[in-house]
């Protein structure tokens, strides 16, 4: 027998909040946090603006925090949202001997994960200084001693994508499975859908799933600037990102956690805590085509809807809502909309279909994550996120968007969305509990 699978925690640490309840708010009202970027000197990148999280200070989640404290941006953003979802689910963090009575061995980890940042001008530096120009060599040794004297823990050795994980185990003791990916933007779509079948199929009572990751740092926005992905709007920042419009010209790069605690309906039953939400439906495909762009035919969207209502049970007359990828860019709002009406066929303009990237910015391997808590809140208080800086249609785009307002709305079940490069597509169904 299968195990019904649902949400009993979140957290998330994005741009416009550092925790849920403040960052859903400022959603809402369509507050964006975007400008000009600090974490780098960016005057002279094509884009100079991004969605930074700033004013954050890790040790306010947790008292542990020297024991993480040469994490990475993603994983201290990670360890805070972690620490936040464990404590509404009622999951004791910080302690060796927890009195939560939950088996350690069956509590797992599955996150959508990014590279850390490189401390480039380190590295540069120390490259040069053990250049032996008249051997045209590396003299290896002289670069070991230039590199370790500059490098730390912290931008070094927390480049790994498992770092997250591995912090959070740290933090909840969990020694159940631990995964994490790297599927680009729909990283924390994927995770939250392989975790909720590890639950489904018993091989963990509880997952603690979702994404983490920061690429405002010059390798990750000069390769995004590279593929003309970014908006270059650097006159008006705070309307760049324009999901759906005619005069979209790339995504905001943003950064940040998401974390969503999924459970056996056995295990959170038995453990009384309170159920925000279902997980019910997830599909997964490739496109098999390119490198960075989405077949024009929408052929892996398609594929992972279809696949995601059949896994559900349900039609898609059922759903209420659409979380779309939404990305402002121009090849991926097109394809999207053409695969959401090969999906819904004549009912594709009726479920409103918005995207809180036009806000937030994109969080690369934790914006399917963050979305997806923004759907479990659209069901708990009956309003829809909007999506902002709507302002002149595409007339090629035709779908309910949501357009710079939020709206109220009775929402039973939502279609979480993620495509990322690569041809990665994943989506996810979530359905007030009942």
């Amino acid at each position: 027998m299968k195990e019904r699978v649902v949400i009993t925690g979140m957290g998330l640490v994005c741009p416009v909040g550092h925790d849920v309840e403040s960052a859903w708010q400022a959603i809402l009202a369509g507050k964006s946090s975007v400008a000009g970027t600090t974490i780098f000197d960016a005057s002279t990148f094509p884009t100079t603006f991004s969605s930074e999280v700033k004013n954050f200070d890790p040790s306010k989640y947790i008292k542990s925090w020297p024991l993480h404290k040469d994490s990475n941006r993603g994983s201290s953003f990670a360890v805070a949202a972690a620490a936040q979802a464990c404590r509404q689910a009622q999951i004791d963090i910080e302690t060796n001997n927890p009195a939560d009575k939950i088996d350690r061995t069956k509590l797992g980890i599955y996150m959508g994960c990014g590279e850390g940042s490189v401390n480039n001008e380190v590295f540069f530096d120390s490259l040069a200084g053990a250049w032996d120009s008249q051997n045209n060599k590396m003299d290896w040794l002289k670069w070991a001693q230039i590199a370790s004297a500059g490098f730390t823990a912290e931008n070094e050795l927390e480049q790994e994508p498992n770092m997250p994980t591995t912090h959070i185990a740290k933090l909840i003791g969990a020694r159940g499975p631990v995964f994490s990916c790297l599927t680009a933007c729909a990283a924390g779509t994927q995770a939250v859908g392989e975790a909720a079948i590890l639950v489904r199929h018993g091989k963990a009572d509880i997952m603690i799933s979702g994404g983490a990751h920061s690429m405002i740092h010059p390798l990750g926005m000069m390769g995004f600037s590279r593929l003309t992905a970014l908006s270059r709007r650097n006159d008006s920042p705070q309307t760049a990102s324009r999901p759906f419009t005619a005069s979209r010209d790339g995504f905001l790069m943003g950064e940040g956690a998401a974390i969503i605690i999924l459970e056996s309906l056995t295990s959170a039953k038995k453990r009384g805590v309170k159920i925000l939400a279902e997980i019910i439906g997830y599909g997964s495909s490739s496109d098999a085509f390119r490198i960075t762009d989405m077949h024009e035919e929408a052929r892996g969207p398609i594929q992972a809807m279809e696949a995601a209502l059949a896994d559900a049970g349900i039609s898609y007359n059922d759903i209420d809502y659409i979380s779309t990828h939404g990305t402002s860019t121009s090849e991926n709002d097109s394809i999207e909309t053409k695969a959401i009406k090969a999906v819904f066929k004549n009912r594709a303009t009726k479920p409103p279909a918005s995207s809180i990237k036009s806000t937030i910015g994109h969080l690369i391997g934790a914006a399917g994550s963050a979305e997806i808590i923004s759907c479990v809140l659209a069901i708990r208080d009956g309003i829809l996120p909007p999506t902002i800086n709507y302002n002149d249609p595409d007339p090629a785009l035709d779908l309910d968007y949501v357009p710079n307002k939020p709206r109220k709305a009775a929402v039973k079940t939502a279609m979480k969305e993620s495509f990322g490069f690569g041809g990665q597509n994943n989506v996810v169904i979530i359905r007030k509990y009942e």
